[in-house]
């Protein structure tokens, strides 16, 4: 069974589309754990550890034989606020995918707020006027009129992580 460190269906639809095409049968659950970082991880450390410990957590739970910890965080340089997303999918038997997906510039905006320690989510929301945005759309679906949606951005982003799966070959156990 694919265990999510998540309950967000914006989350856990990509995992099942994923695993659907590449594994079919295995069951796809989402669990309510701790990432043991900030609402709005902020910079790749912290917002990799965050995914990395909902990976472990969901690795955990029972009858789980993969573990998948998926986080979103920003991070600031000269040009503004950009937000990123990680996933790490850990297995039983130890091998481990991890991956950056893409990225996209904030608007200014967003960015001063999360720049007070605002997360993103509750930004868009009031933004655009909707609730919960986080776990339809998102901040990528919302800023590309629906070119991407959070679930495209997602899905990129763990298929990314699967070299290791695909090609053990070229990747050694930890």
């Amino acid at each position: 069974m694919v265990v999510v460190g998540s309950t967000n269906p914006a989350k856990l639809e990509p995992v099942r589309l994923v695993f659907a095409e590449l594994f079919p049968g295995l069951e796809v659950q989402g669990v309510a754990v701790a990432s043991g970082v900030r609402d709005q991880p902020v910079g790749y450390e912290e917002t990799f550890l965050g995914a990395e410990n909902r990976a472990k957590a969901a690795l955990a739970q029972p009858g789980a034989t993969w573990g998948v910890g998926l986080e979103a965080g920003v991070e600031f340089n000269r040009h503004g606020a950009w937000l990123f997303n990680i996933a790490v999918l850990l297995r039983a038997d130890g091998r481990r995918g991890m991956a950056r997906g893409g990225s996209v510039l904030l608007p200014p905006v967003v960015g001063e707020r999360l720049g007070l320690g605002q997360e993103l989510g509750l930004i868009m929301d009031e933004l655009v006027g909707k609730k919960d945005t986080k776990k339809g759309l998102g901040a990528v679906g919302i800023l590309t009129l629906s070119r991407l949606e959070r679930l495209e951005f997602w899905r990129h982003t763990i298929e990314l992580a699967l070299p290791p799966f695909l090609r053990p070959e070229l990747y050694t156990l930890e």
